[in-house]
């Protein structure tokens, strides 16, 4: 293989060590960044220097009270600008996308329709019956052209009049593919609906334009773009989200509260941000996400890519080249995508071929099904050989489980080859 050059976003986690079966150590090579990725190194110094200064928001007049609400309210203004966001709209604060999303799904009036594809994550794929709103399921598309089709036939099935929401992934968490989310986006709106985007598996990859994109929300986790201590963001339109019953009651989502006559109580709520962000913030979560969204904004996403892209071919063509590996596609095997594949092996169960990558050779990847079981078990009933789990993912029936690889911005083209020189070995008895 031809050299590559250094990864273009530094990571921690060069010195541990992986020990192995069969005795000494090696680099560990983390190949599941898209569960999560390490911490970018900007953003443990930035959270280094910021915890000194720690202090509660928005309720203090102490010095670091002022010091830390200007810097969380600089951050939100950060992660706006990040997205391109529109001057009218919010970005709110959260645990994850999964909770963003939830979030939404609370807030949506309750008259909304939603439509969702069987092929996304069950973060964007459950909360909205969780949270008693109608839903239109949408079957596994064949192509992007495709996705469009379907959803707009759907649309036009839908009651005129009534609020609707398109639910879209960015990029699928399962084969990487990217989805076509501006044309979803403008189909949506040519029928009188909104969208919102699910953009955690996107985000690490590629800029994310919530105006340029058209639409109306987007929904991402910081543990995914290099910042793990749990942060998310929803971010976009402000009228459903002011006009919702605060996502939860309490301190900071109240603007006042009074006696009632009858002795009950009577909340003001807030409008804006605050009023789905109460308790006290996970201000250095929140940091955290900012600083590793400026980190990517200074390394840049063509350089970004560029690596990704780099590696992405080495796996493919290497996975390509073993015979008992079958790749997971939804689109085929020329969509574009970012760094993540899917794939199974003939006569081998996944989840102990991954114990082996990790015990053998200090490889870590994911075994299962991803929190996307409909969309997992339509790839892998297509013609797959490889043999039941033990585990299969928290789904009893699931005939298979998937191999999946990920990585990004800071992984070094060795760990790539590593892996694929396992799986060469490992297919071969060795």
């Amino acid at each position: 293989m031809p050299a590559c050059p250094p990864p273009p976003l530094a990571v921690l986690g060069d010195e541990v060590r992986a020990p192995l079966t069969g005795g000494g150590e090696v680099p560990y090579a983390a190949l599941d960044l898209a569960a999560s990725a390490p911490a970018a190194r900007a953003v443990w110094e930035a959270v280094a220097a910021y915890l000194p200064q720690y202090g509660s928001v928005h309720r203090g007049a102490g010095h670091l009270s002022r010091l830390s609400t200007e810097l969380f309210e600089r951050d939100r203004r950060d992660v706006a600008a990040f997205l391109g966001c529109r001057p009218d709209d919010q970005v709110v604060f959260t645990r994850s996308t999964t909770d963003s999303l939830n979030l939404l799904a609370a807030a949506l009036p309750a008259d909304c329709t939603v439509l969702v594809f069987e092929t996304e994550h069950h973060a964007a794929l459950l909360p909205w019956e969780h949270h008693g709103r109608r839903v239109v399921t949408l079957p596994a598309p064949s192509s992007p052209a495709d996705a469009v089709a379907l959803a707009a036939a759907a649309l036009r099935k839908l009651p005129a009049g009534r609020p609707a929401l398109l639910c879209v992934t960015g990029a699928s968490n399962v084969t990487g593919e990217l989805w076509p989310v501006a044309a979803l986006a403008e189909v949506a709106r040519e029928h009188g609906a909104r969208t919102v985007l699910d953009a955690a598996q996107l985000v690490p990859h590629r800029a994310v334009d919530v105006a340029e994109l058209g639409v109306d929300w987007v929904a991402f986790s910081g543990h995914k773009v290099y910042a793990p201590f749990g942060a998310g963001v929803l971010a976009g339109r402000a009228d459903w989200l002011d006009a919702a019953e605060p996502y939860l009651a309490g301190g900071g989502a109240s603007l006042r509260v009074d006696g009632g006559a009858a002795g009950g109580l009577l909340p003001v709520w807030q409008r804006g941000p605050a009023r789905h962000e109460a308790g006290s913030p996970n201000v250095v979560g929140v940091h955290a996400l900012a600083s590793a969204c400026r980190a990517l904004s200074a390394v840049g996403y063509a350089a970004v890519t560029a690596h990704e892209q780099a590696l992405l071919r080495r796996l493919r063509e290497g996975l390509a080249s073993v015979p008992a590996v079958r790749e997971l596609s939804l689109f085929g095997p020329d969509a574009e995508r970012v760094a993540v594949v899917s794939f199974v092996v003939e006569g081998h169960d996944s989840a102990g071929f991954a114990r082996r990558l990790s015990d053998e050779y200090g490889i870590g990847v994911r075994a299962g099904l991803f929190c996307a079981h409909p969309l997992l078990r339509s790839l892998l009933a297509e013609g797959s050989a490889a043999v039941p789990g033990p585990d299969a993912g928290g789904c009893d029936d699931a005939p298979v489980q998937a191999v999946r690889v990920s990585f990004g911005a800071g992984t070094p083209a060795e760990h790539v080859d590593r892996l694929v020189s396992a799986v060469r070995r490992l297919t071969d008895g060795g």
